[in-house]
């Protein structure tokens, strides 16, 4: 009980606006036996609380329900020991498509949690949302699960002042929340568990602004924390910290969906380490990437900051990528032109146990990615490419879907860079745990390097840190091999 009140007054000061007096679900009928369907009682619920504004309460108990619609200056109170458990049958869910227009409309239409251009809204306690996504799910590889046939668990669309708070999700059968043009958006403390669908990812932020998310938990079979913009409006004033998460695919993730672009995001103290699921929908068990960075729908990326990133297990730390897929909004024409990737931070990374494919950092020809810095990173390969001969400069793959692993093993153990401008390198260690033949760091069509107080291990008999092609306005200080003489 002292906890329950503590955290009511520690939630108190973010939920001013649900100023009335908080109301039990039961009271409009619904039952928490797991059987009975409860979407009319809950909703009746909702729409009595919105009229003063307040909160719902949900007590102990398994609540089963379809779709519900949060209305303004309604906080939804999930205590411990209940459920909110979504239906199995898509029947039993409401089709939405917003008004505003992106480049989901032709394919996510159903939610658990639906809300639209609505304020003051809430979903809080520490009790569970349950999905059941696994009950939408198609087994046969010929017929993939549909996107459009299966519902997240949160989808809210140009809301403002959200919160979403201390509460457990699992099992949705898709995304497990999305969050399109949000402005003052707070998650915190939350826990995902998301391996019961294809397309599981822990949360998507998209074209929002005025976002924190903090001390949160996410295991999930796809990505993890994405920020994304499929509409006209770019994801800005974004801050990510303290938090703990395990992905197959990708755990930080930014720009695979990027009409709107990217402005003033903060990444950090992040911990990315292994699933404790072993098998994998997509992606694989350790993980895709640790951080992706990416712009390749038109818009611009200006302004990311990542630091205090310690990673366990992924195939590929860090991947920074312009790219040309092009996409616009729904019932656009034509592809949109290429957009821009500049001005990203990244320091104090830690990463071990990744693969032996490499870093890299690219734009077109013609189109570079700019002012990145990299500093304090730590990195142990895999290692284990025996011959640099064999791998020659990969295609640039322009409109290929933006994704660390989409060239293979890169020509450098480290970081491959091309296409760039003003790259800066500083304490930077690189090792392998395996003799690689391949240069730490390979440079193609750049201009303006800075590399300063660089470490690589190196097989004995080489001495080349630094491959350089194509290179201006290089600068190089206070690098050098380091060796395991006994390899």
């Amino acid at each position: 009980m002292k906890t329950a009140i503590l955290f009511v007054i520690l939630i108190s000061s973010f939920l001013r606006a649900q100023t009335g007096t908080a109301v039990n679900v039961t009271q409009f009928g619904a039952r928490g036996d797991g059987v009975t369907l409860n979407t009319a009682a809950i909703q009746h619920g909702i729409d009595s609380v919105s009229l003063k504004g307040g909160t719902l309460y949900f007590p102990p108990g398994s609540y089963l329900t379809g779709s519900l619609y949060l209305k303004s200056n309604v906080c939804i109170w999930i205590e411990t020991g209940a459920t909110i458990l979504g239906s199995g049958n898509i029947l039993d869910y409401d089709s939405h498509i917003p008004n505003l227009r992106s480049y989901n409309d032709a394919f996510l239409r159903y939610s658990l949690f639906y809300s639209e251009g609505e304020k003051n809204i809430s979903i809080v306690g520490r009790g569970t949302i349950d999905g059941q996504g696994a009950l939408f799910k198609v087994k046969t590889k010929k017929k993939p699960a549909r996107y459009e046939d299966r519902p997240f668990i949160i989808r809210f669309v140009e809301c403002k002042n959200v919160v979403v708070s201390g509460v457990t999700m699992k099992n949705s059968a898709m995304w497990m929340q999305q969050y399109l043009a949000c402005d003052q958006l707070r998650i915190e403390g939350i826990s995902v568990f998301n391996h019961a669908n294809q397309n599981n990812d822990m949360m998507d932020i998209d074209g929002c602004k005025n976002v924190i998310i903090s001390g949160c938990y996410g295991d999930t079979d796809d990505d993890g924390i994405v920020l994304k913009s499929t509409s006209e409006f770019p994801d800005e004033n974004i801050s990510v910290s303290n938090c703990v998460v395990s992905s197959h695919c990708n755990a930080l993730k930014l720009g695979t969906e990027s009409i709107g672009g990217f402005k003033n995001i903060s990444i950090s103290n992040i911990i990315v380490k292994p699933s404790i699921v072993d098998s994998a929908i997509f992606g694989c068990p350790g993980g895709i990437s640790g951080i992706t960075i990416t712009e390749v729908d038109g818009g611009t990326l200006d302004g990311v900051s990542v630091s205090g990133v310690v990673m366990d297990g992924p195939r590929v730390p860090i991947f920074i990528r312009l790219g040309d897929v092009g996409r616009g909004v729904a019932g656009s024409q034509g592809k949109n032109a290429i957009g821009k990737l500049e001005n990203v931070s990244i320091r104090d990374v830690l990463a071990t146990n990744v693969k032996s494919i490499g870093c890299s950092i690219t734009g077109l020809p013609g189109h570079p990615v700019k002012g990145i810095t990299l500093s304090g990173i730590r990195i142990t390969f895999a290692g284990g490419v025996l011959s640099d001969t064999s791998l020659g400069l990969p295609d640039e793959l322009a409109s290929h879907y933006p994704e660390g692993t989409m060239w293979g093993e890169l020509p450098a153990y480290g970081f491959f860079v091309r296409h760039a401008e003003d790259i800066s390198f500083s304490n930077v260690e690189l090792r392998y745990r395996r003799r690689d033949e391949r240069p730490p760091v390979y440079c193609d069509d750049v201009n303006g390097f800075k590399a300063a107080g660089i470490s690589a291990e190196l097989p004995s008999g080489r001495i080349e840190v630094f491959k350089l092609i194509n290179v201006e306005n290089a600068v190089i200080t206070s690098s050098e091999p380091m060796r395991r003489y006994s390899r």
